[in-house]
């Protein structure tokens, strides 16, 4: 395939922002970074996004209930507030599960809300919790029932935690607990995420201490079972002899969470979601963690060696490649086949905390240049690496979330390594404790853009002309209509599993089908069909 002439991302990013009026776009500049990863620069991240902008982002709300606890089969997360709110975060992420049997428990299917009204808007709606608590308890039986705040919840000041403790004294057998987690809490999800972190950790890890055998056990960390990604993961971990304690949070259990730490790593996939629980755990408990990435064949195989290395067992390493031999066959059979109509070709990634970063090894794999990416609620350590983690101004926002004070556990802590092992390891290539960033990872020239907007994105396409863009759902129709294919990777619209080796193939085969498809050329907007057009600039003055 010929090379095309990209235009200069340096004037990109001036048409970019060209028609905000000034302040505004001395803000979204910031945003804004040509990469470099000789020298990284300075991106903003994790600030509000200007008020009138259309963006990608979501709420408190739906990364504390969407994202974090939504995988989770036997907890019945109980929704305080209207029920449109409860029914926006019901099964949209595709989180997929496998009961134990039948009769196992299974509530992820279920929509569970207060269905406040306006009169518990004026009156206090607490009454009418401990009604639904109740009446979930009583239907139910589960062994954990947790609420999450909507943001009239918040406004009126219902006290959930109060409404928790006294319920969960009442019942006795059923663990209750609540997350402050209303909507408009932070600047986007990533506040959602750090509360249902800190309220896990306080509430529901190191209830279970028993020992369930196995060898070599780690949790899983910020994998959240989207299209079956986990069950994927889960059969390469019990193939290697890796036996895998609990996942936060993709087909997990109330029971995984309060085992999990007798763990003997963590590993983290998504890094913004969940690094709290990570340095929460090692801090209380001793368990070390370090980053993988399953997504992308190489990457897997990378992550499989990593886990086998820092237990330093001469069989599980040989286990472990033996797996990797098994495998990738298959995956090179079907990267030789699709290779050559995908070589060349271009892609744009802004999705999410790290998928936008995990998913640029599947397209390289495929031949594919990443012109430009970002995230919706990425921090700047995301993009630039934890080494930036002491610079980082704590805004207000930020200052809004409980900060837990950890310490060591005197019964429980038991450090799995000591420091001097630590550090070896890390003399040997293994970056335990770090994460170096999307960034790194990229081409010089590439665009880095924060919390894009809808505009922006819209002239992004017009300027690059990509042959694939992937995103939400949100931004899916628009540009489709604008003649490009859009991966939805919020959820993966109807396919997945995308991780591991199996995943790799599917999501080949899929970007094949997408980006060789000719329908795209044959797209004309509705707005396209008449030659009436309407323009404006922003008022400067």
């Amino acid at each position: 395939m010929e090379s095309r002439i990209l235009p200069d991302p340096s004037a990109v990013k001036e048409e970019l922002i060209k028609k905000y009026p000034p302040k505004v776009a001395k803000k979204r500049g910031k945003a804004i970074v040509v990469n470099d990863p000789a020298e990284i620069p300075q991106v903003q991240a994790n600030i509000r996004t200007i008020p009138g902008i259309i963006t990608q982002r979501g709420c408190s709300y739906a990364g504390c209930k969407g994202v974090v606890l939504g995988p989770t089969r036997d907890i019945v997360n109980l929704v305080h507030g209207p029920i449109g709110c409860s029914f926006y975060a019901w099964l949209t992420r595709r989180n997929q599960t496998r009961p134990d049997g039948p009769e196992g428990e299974n509530y992820m299917t279920y929509c569970f809300s207060t269905d406040m009204q306006e009169e518990h808007v004026v009156f206090g709606g607490e009454k009418k919790l401990k009604k639904a608590i109740q009446e979930a308890y009583d239907l139910f039986h589960p062994k954990a029932i947790g609420i999450f705040s909507t943001c009239p919840v918040g406004l009126i000041g219902d006290d959930i935690h109060a409404v928790a403790k006294e319920m969960r004294e009442k019942l006795g057998d059923c663990n209750i607990f609540g997350f402050s987690c209303e909507g408009y809490k932070g600047v986007s999800q990533s506040a959602g995420h750090h509360i249902a972190n800190n309220q896990v950790f306080k509430h529901v890890v190191g209830l279970d201490d028993t020992d369930k055998g196995g060898s070599f056990k780690i949790n899983m960390l910020g994998e959240y079972n989207i299209g079956g990604d986990a069950f994927e993961i889960e059969r390469l971990l019990d193939k290697c002899g890796i036996t895998l304690v609990a996942s936060f949070s993709g087909n997990s259990t109330i029971g995984q969470f309060e085992n999990s730490h007798t763990a003997d790593l963590n590993v983290i996939m998504c890094h913004r979601s969940i690094n709290y629980m990570a340095e929460m755990m090692e801090t209380k408990y001793g368990i070390p963690w370090m980053k993988v990435n399953f997504i992308g064949a190489e990457a897997t195989a990378k992550s499989l060696r990593r886990i086998a290395r820092y237990f330093e067992d001469d069989a599980l390493m040989a286990r472990v490649e033996e797996v990797i031999a098994e495998e990738m066959p298959a995956v090179s059979s079907v990267i030789e086949e699709i290779h050559p109509k995908t070589k060349g070709k271009l892609a744009m990634l802004f999705v999410g905390g790290s998928r936008a970063h995990h998913y640029q090894e599947l397209f390289m794999e495929l031949g594919m240049e990443t012109l430009s990416a970002g995230y919706e609620f990425g921090h700047r350590d995301d993009y630039e690496g934890r080494r930036v983690i002491p610079n980082i101004k704590v805004d207000a926002d930020s200052k809004n979330i409980e900060e837990l004070k950890i310490s060591a556990d005197p019964e429980k802590y038991k450090p799995r390594k000591t420091e001097e092992e630590l550090e070896k390891l890390k003399e040997a290539g293994l970056d335990i404790r770090d994460y170096d960033g999307m960034m790194p990872d990229m081409k010089k020239g590439s665009l880095v853009i924060d919390d894009i907007s809808h505009y922006e994105t819209e002239k992004l396409i017009e300027l690059y002309k990509p042959d694939i863009f992937c995103a939400g759902i949100k931004e899916k129709y628009v540009v489709q209509k604008m003649g490009v294919p859009l991966k939805q990777l919020h959820s993966y619209d109807y396919g997945g599993p995308y991780a591991g080796f199996t995943g790799a193939i599917n999501f080949y085969r899929d970007i094949d089908r997408m980006v060789n498809s000719r329908v795209w050329k044959l797209i004309q907007a509705p707005w396209e069909e008449t030659s009436i057009e309407l323009e404006a600039d922003y008022v400067t003055q």
